[in-house]
Order: structure tokens, then C-alpha cells, then sequence
């Protein structure tokens, strides 16, 4: 009787292990999150009542990058060095990637720069989860699974996804391929690390895709055609971003430099314009998208000012800018397809992250979670389209192709 039970205990003491390291993982990403949004509020607040603080902002960049020349060079790459770490394990993450993504993302946005948060939040709880590493004495694999778990715990946390969290971890690092040998553990992690945050005290922004058009033949190809258009537009945010930080390395070999000159550009293209709407998150605007019709522009005018920022070398995230890039391209697309602005603002909210990190799956849930169930089947159409339109260029280098897309596998 005693032989048909080896599997299940085996399994059973497998998920009791990954239980508590999730866990564990969670709470520490969870109470990162809290301290980083609180922190970043302040920021926000502070640089919105006393906006002279944007001629601070290439000395704020050409400060952080000598830190980072100087103190951060082994965790400089970020996103993409924990994505690297998980295909091809070699050291641990040092836990100095914590700190100073967290320093280097809240001067960013003091100073207007316009990124995000979600590279701040992975980054921490990528680098938090990875010490526990050398606690537990753990190998290879279950190295590469508690990456994941805290990618996933940074990600819930700071969005209050969980679900998405959770698939994100497993479907960023290679297109085509989900890793399901960490989805215990990405789950936990998810869900602990969002609750943690909540716990804290953390509100998250709430957004309405408002009333729904009916399933029928319009709604549905009109939400191919956006996808399409929200591909696109990921496609080229992403390929913007790489050609301009190519650009300045090539051009600028001392890296400080970089944030200097396009901090420079950036605080005069906003005091000139009067463009303080693309600084930051950019929250507001979208929130904006939701309820009425916004300048057809808005969406060229913050992936600009993101791709400056990105491009010369600020710290944050892209995630949170494409949100609202997509939001606002979905609001100026609303009256050509004639379509609810909540709605199309929804879609683009989710769909042109999902080209841009070429992560459909996550970002439908993403959207489900936000908006509620109702949305699920147009945000699963506009997020494969996009992803098929975005090509196979995205916003980590680290990612790998372990599938193509149909358009190259077929030619």
C-alpha cells in the first residue's frame, strides 16, 4: 500500500517547501513595493507643487549614472540581469540592486523624468528574493524558480495583479514558451507580495472600461484593427528606446554624460512646451483617457519624452508609460472606430504593453483583473494581435526567442 504513495509525498514536500520560500519572497517584495509607492507619491506630489525642480534633472541623472559607473556596474542591466540569471545562472544578484534601483527611480521622477515603476519593483524583488539563495543552500533550478517567484511578487505588488504578476514571471523570459516548473511558486509569490502591500496601507488607481460594446461583427474587428495599431506602437516604442541608448553610448563613452544631455533636452522640451502632462507616470492622464476625449497627440508626446529618458540612461520602468501611451492611443482611435473611449483606452492600456514585452497572456489577465471579466475576450483578442504585430524586438534585451512568431516561422 505504502509503494503508491512515494509521488505524493514527494510532491507534497515539494510544495511545502516552495510554500514558505514563496511566501517568504512575497512578504520581503511586498514590503519593498509599499515603501517604493509611498515614497514615490511623496516624489510626485512634491515635484508637481514646485516644478522648478525639472532643471535639476540632468545633474540628478549624471549623479546616479557615476553611481551606478562607479558602484552598480554588476546590476546596471536590471531587468535584463535577472532575466539573463534565470536562463543562464551564474552568481547571485548582488542586494546593492535594491537600494539603488529604488534611489535612482525616486530621483528620476522628483525631477520629471517620464518612467515607470515596474522595473524599480522587479529589480528589488529579484534582488531581495535571490539572498535568500545562499540562506537556504538551494542549486541551480531552485535558483532560477525564486528569481521568478520575486519577479512575480515585484510585479503583483506594485500593480495589485496578482494573477497577472504570477504569468508575467513565466512568460517574459522567452517568447513562445511559459516556464510551468515555477508556477507554484510564482503564484505564492504573487499573491503574498500583493497582499503585502495591501497590508501596508498601498491603494492602487482604480480604472472603469465603463459600458462594453455587444459581442458582434464590428466590435470584434474593430478590436483586431486596434490590436494591430497597438502592436505597432509597442513595436516602435521598443525599437526607439534600443536605437537611442545605442545612439548615446556611441556617441557619449562616458556614461554620466548621457542623463546629462538628454536630462537637459528633457527639463527644456517641458518648461517650453508646457508638456508636464508626459512628466512622471503620467497617472492623471490616464485616468483622463477614461472619461474623455484627449488630445490625439498624447500618446507621441509621452512615448517622446519616455524613450528621452530611457534612451540617455534614467532608472525606472516602462510599463507604467505604456499604459498610458496606450490608454491615450486608444482614446484617439475611439471616434475612428466608433467605439467607447473607456473602452478602447482599456484595451490599449493592456495591448501595447502586451506587444511591447511580448507577454499576451499576462497582460490579458492584467486586464481582467483591472477592468473585470467582461473585458476578457476583447482584451485576449488585442492582446495576441498586438503581440503578433510587435515582431520579435521588445523592451528586454534578455529575452529570448524559443518560438518565433507565425510571420518568420512561416517565411
Amino acid at each position: 500500500m505504502f509503494a503508491k504513495f512515494p509521488e505524493p509525498l514527494a510532491l507534497a514536500t515539494y510544495a511545502l517547501r516552495w510554500l514558505g520560500l514563496a511566501t517568504l519572497v512575497g512578504l520581503l517584495a511586498g514590503t519593498a513595493s509599499a515603501i517604493f509607492l509611498v515614497s514615490l507619491d511623496a516624489a510626485t506630489q512634491y515635484r508637481e507643487s514646485h516644478r522648478w525642480l525639472v532643471w535639476w534633472l540632468p545633474v540628478a541623472g549624471f549623479a546616479v549614472a557615476w553611481v551606478y559607473l562607479h558602484y552598480g556596474q554588476p546590476v546596471e542591466a536590471g531587468n535584463n540581469l535577472l532575466i539573463d540569471e534565470i536562463h543562464d545562472p551564474k552568481k547571485t544578484v548582488p542586494l546593492r540592486m535594491a537600494p539603488l534601483i529604488l534611489v535612482s527611480t525616486l530621483l528620476s521622477h522628483l525631477f520629471g523624468a517620464s518612467v515607470g515603476r515596474e522595473g524599480t519593483a522587479v529589480q528589488m524583488g529579484g534582488a531581495l528574493a535571490d539572498q535568500l539563495t545562499r540562506l537556504f543552500r538551494l542549486d541551480r533550478e531552485a535558483r532560477r524558480v525564486l528569481l521568478m517567484a520575486g519577479i512575480a511578487a515585484g510585479f503583483a505588488s506594485v500593480f495589485g495583479t496578482p494573477l497577472a504578476g504570477a504569468v508575467f514571471a513565466l512568460e517574459v523570459l522567452a517568447i513562445g514558451r511559459l516556464r510551468y516548473d515555477a508556477l507554484l511558486a510564482c503564484c505564492v509569490a504573487a499573491i503574498v507580495g500583493q497582499q503585502t502591500a495591501l497590508l501596508w496601507g498601498i491603494h492602487h488607481t482604480p480604472y472603469a472600461a465603463g459600458v462594453l460594446p455587444a459581442v458582434g461583427l464590428w466590435s470584434l474587428l474593430a478590436t483586431v484593427i486596434a490590436g494591430g495599431i497597438f502592436g505597432l506602437a509597442g513595436m516602435a516604442f521598443a525599437k526607439s528606446t534600443h536605437r537611442l541608448s545605442n545612439f548615446m553610448r556611441q556617441r557619449l563613452a562616458y556614461a554620466p554624460l548621457r542623463p546629462l544631455l538628454g536630462g537637459l533636452v528633457i527639463a527644456a522640451a517641458l518648461v517650453t512646451f508646457n508638456a508636464w502632462r508626459y512628466a512622471g507616470l503620467g497617472t492623471p492622464v490616464i485616468t483622463e483617457s477614461f472619461h474623455q476625449q484627449l488630445w490625439p497627440w498624447d500618446f507621441l508626446g509621452k512615448m517622446a519624452f519616455t524613450i528621452g529618458a530611457l534612451g540617455s540612461g534614467f532608472k525606472g520602468g516602462e510599463v507604467t508609460p505604456l499604459f498610458y501611451i496606450g490608454a491615450t492611443l486608444g482614446n484617439a482611435l475611439a471616434p475612428l472606430l466608433h467605439l467607447p473611449f473607456a473602452f478602447l483606452a482599456a484595451l490599449g492600456f493592456v495591448a501595447v504593453f502586451a506587444g511591447a514585452a511580448n507577454t499576451p497572456l499576462a497582460c490579458t489577465l492584467l486586464a481582467i483583473e483591472i477592468f473585470g471579466a467582461d473585458i476578457g475576450l476583447f482584451a485576449l483578442l488585442a492582446c495576441v494581435v498586438s503581440y503578433l504585430f510587435s515582431g520579435h524586438t521588445g523592451i528586454y534585451k534578455a529575452q529570448r526567442i524559443a518560438q518565433s512568431k507565425p510571420h518568420k516561422a512561416n517565411g
